[in-house]
């Protein structure tokens, strides 16, 4: 999951034009939960993916790579 949510993530904000500071307060966490998410340093809980799938109009399934739509 890590190498493909981590890209994504971070693609999807830039697409929107959000800073990890806009996505997080949007879904509730912090900027340095974002930034170790895209870092790859850690992985977002289901309840986590689930806004970030919300918020960029996608879903879960595309977030962790298992389907590239």
């Amino acid at each position: 999951m890590k190498s493909k949510f981590f890209e994504r993530l971070r693609n999807l904000r830039k697409e929107a034009s959000m800073t990890q500071l806009d996505v997080a307060k949007t879904i509730g966490t912090t900027q340095r939960k974002i930034s170790h998410w895209e870092s790859g340093k850690i992985e977002p809980d289901i309840e986590s993916l689930c806004k970030i799938a919300d918020l960029f109009s996608v879903s879960v399934d595309y977030l962790i790579g298992r389907s590239d739509y």
